[in-house]
């Protein structure tokens, strides 16, 4: 039996992380950040155990890596949605209703995100952040900014503002409120994006 070629080992190794990464966003949803081991992400994942250290330094680094590929799976699929569209500002609001929308469906998990960065650990820089970064700075060049470098980090601050806002414990704002305080701000029209469903 010939040895495997170097692209199959990566493509091995990709899918290998990827299974930590949605073993670890199953399950803080489920348990709570606290409640959820690595031994349990291992063996959710169907991996060695010793696999989890290998590709994360740590819990924290390994939940903000999943966060961050969830965040960007969302964002994408957001974005690329029926009916497709080049329009910058569709494509704000889109990713406005992404981010929402992901803090609404998963509390838990955005909460135990949101903790984390406020760790000494900090904002971690892993490949899941980058293509999260990267489309996320698509959509301000789409949007017209003549300053990218400035408005990306700024785009990011409110987004990151409004996922707090939403998930504070004991005195948490609704998700329409914070998209209109959003939508203002960036000057889209409401019907654009995904608008909620008005409350009967």
């Amino acid at each position: 039996m010939s040895p495997r070629s170097a692209s199959v080992n990566e493509e091995l190794r990709r899918r290998s992380r990827e299974r930590l990464l949605q073993a670890t966003v199953e399950l803080v949803a489920e348990r709570g950040y606290e409640s959820t081991t690595l031994g349990d992400i291992a063996d959710r994942a169907g991996s060695a155990r010793g696999l989890v250290s290998y590709y994360f330094p740590g819990k924290r680094q390994l939940l903000q890596s999943a966060v961050h590929r969830l965040m960007h799976l969302t964002l994408e699929a957001g974005l690329e949605r029926e009916p497709q569209t080049t329009d910058g500002h569709e494509r704000l609001a889109r990713a406005i209703d992404a981010i929402l929308g992901l803090t609404h469906s998963q509390p838990v998990l955005m909460r135990a995100h949101m903790a984390g960065i406020l760790q000494a650990q900090g904002f971690v820089q892993c490949p899941e952040q980058q293509r999260l970064a990267a489309l996320l700075r698509d959509t301000v060049e789409r949007y017209g900014s003549q300053d990218v470098d400035t408005e990306y980090p700024l785009l990011r601050a409110n987004l990151m503002g409004a996922v707090f806002a939403a998930l504070l414990p004991g005195a948490p704002m609704d998700a329409t409120t914070l998209r209109a305080e959003l939508f203002q701000r960036y000057g889209l029209d409401w019907e654009l994006g995904a608008p909620p469903e008005p409350t009967p």
